[in-house]
């Protein structure tokens, strides 16, 4: 079935985010057509002031609308631990948590040689330079329990043991192959109680 071009050019767009599939767009185009103008441009307004605004925070590279994050803004934080994530949803979740006070570092990826993705194309450089202000004591690696997160974790370890940081993994409460951002918040907790040197 064909659809009028600014239709079908809608659905094309759609299709273009994470899980959404061309059934999917179609059900959303003809969901938004459906909507009150403004309502749309409710929508169109916050996804582009979102893309505007929203920048890496200058000391952990989470996402955020100021130059530090609330998390390394917050002087209350635990400065002597910083948990290694792939994502800022990843932030998300372990703060969803309630259980871990310190700081975070965001590496925005893994290391996937099959991807052409190296320790060069995430923020590695920038987590030791952080480590070389001489206050973290620890480094909670939280990659995912995958391929690429095992190996980024391995590289990790090697990389900060001689640096005097003790480095320690998640534990294996997360399921294998899955992802932090769709863990509960008992799962994440556990692995932060069984976490381990790695």
């Amino acid at each position: 079935m064909t659809y009028a071009r600014p239709i079908a050019r809608l659905i094309d767009q759609l299709t273009r985010l994470p899980g959404v599939g061309p059934k999917t767009a179609q059900r959303l185009a003809f969901h938004m057509l459906g909507m009150e103008q403004s309502e749309v441009e409710q929508i169109a307004k916050s996804m582009v002031d979102a893309r505007v605004s929203v920048r890496r925070c200058d000391v952990c590279g989470d996402l955020t609308d100021q130059r530090i994050c609330p998390v390394c803004g917050d002087p209350g934080r635990e400065r002597s631990m910083i948990c290694v994530v792939e994502r800022p949803q990843d932030v998300a979740a372990m703060e969803r948590t309630r259980q871990y006070r310190g700081l975070y570092h965001v590496l925005h990826g893994a290391i996937a040689p099959l991807d052409g993705i190296g320790p060069e194309q995430i923020r590695i450089r920038e987590l030791v330079a952080r480590l070389q202000e001489g206050t973290v004591r620890e480094v909670i690696v939280a990659t995912n329990p995958d391929v690429e997160g095992d190996a980024t974790a391995l590289f990790l370890a090697d990389l900060l043991r001689p640096l005097g940081v003790a480095v320690t993994r998640l534990a294996r409460g997360l399921p294998v192959g899955g992802d932090l951002e769709y863990a509960d918040e008992v799962t994440l907790g556990k692995a932060f109680e069984g976490r381990r040197e790695v």
